[in-house]
């Protein structure tokens, strides 16, 4: 860590509290992130010893979240530095700090998305690229004609457990708990029943601060997908819409581009250690966010 002598050091890392969030907000906020204070509390709900906060001299400074999935996987994200505290080493320490954390759990893999600019930070510390991503954005979809679907409905609470076994082969683990926490605070959370009980897909429109967020979306094949995309997207009443897509997700991004999507940004996804659940990045139709993957 940066601060080798704690006692003289003006950076000192803790955990993060609720007293935090309004700080933390604010730092998204400066940063143009699309998160919510929702997604802030939804971290600390589900990994309470795994969000960091970092302080200079006693003020805040810079945020860092973690998800630990389980033995196989954790993911970091929220890795923000407040813009007046910046080059003194904050992000890299914040960073770091998450790095330990799941491997004092023994956590096998560790993952983020990263920048071009953050790529070449987390390459120096051993991570490796998995692959790429694009985010697609919208500033105002309309759907070009009504979606009714009969196979398609509103997401029930049992749901979570249903989806789980196809969600666990195309994102690597389970991530039940987060699924089950983001659906109710979606505008929108559809399954799509192949047959009467019978679960082939579910996807989620999320508020954000900047524009709607489309994902994550998880189906057994891509005319499912494409069924359930559209169903979620005619619930977006004209707003932006942002959504991430696996660059190997040819027909999606495809799909995408179709619908009126533009490219805004790229990322990396890259891990560090054994990656032995790697899921499957062709069916993934939307990411639940570079935050969690």
């Amino acid at each position: 860590m940066p601060q080798s002598n704690a006692m003289t050091s003006p950076l000192r890392l803790r955990l993060m509290t609720s007293a935090d969030l309004p700080f933390a907000d604010s730092v998204r906020a400066l940063a143009g992130w699309n998160q919510t204070h929702d997604d802030w509390r939804r971290f600390l709900a589900l990994e309470p010893n795994g969000c960091f906060l970092a302080e200079w001299n006693g003020a805040p400074a810079g945020t860092a979240t973690t998800t630990v999935y389980g033995p196989e996987l954790a993911w970091i994200g929220m890795v923000l530095v407040h813009p007046d505290c910046r080059r003194r080493g904050i992000g890299r320490a914040l960073l770091e700090r998450c790095i330990e954390y799941p491997r004092g759990r023994e956590v096998r893999c560790i993952k983020l998305d990263a920048t071009p600019l953050g790529r070449k930070v987390y390459g120096g510390l051993g991570f490796k690229d998995e692959w790429t991503l694009t985010r697609w954005e919208h500033a105002g979809f309309r759907p070009r004609q009504a979606v009714r679907d009969s196979k398609i409905r509103n997401w029930r609470e049992a749901d979570g457990r249903s989806v789980d076994q196809f969600d666990v082969a195309t994102f690597g683990v389970s991530r039940q708990r987060l699924v089950q926490a983001l659906a109710p605070q979606s505008r929108c959370a559809l399954v799509l029943e192949s047959e009467p009980g019978q679960l082939a897909g579910y996807g989620l429109l999320r508020p954000g601060a900047r524009a709607l967020y489309l994902g994550p979306v998880v189906a057994r094949s891509t005319p499912l997908a494409l069924r359930l995309l559209g169903a979620l997207l005619a619930h977006s009443n004209g707003e932006t819409v942002f959504w991430d897509i696996p660059d190997q997700n040819t027909a999606t991004v495809e799909w995408a581009k179709q619908q009126g999507f533009t490219q805004q940004r790229s990322l990396t996804r890259m891990y560090l250690g054994q990656n032995t659940a790697p899921g499957d990045a062709q069916e993934q139709f939307a990411l639940a966010g570079p935050e969690i993957g």
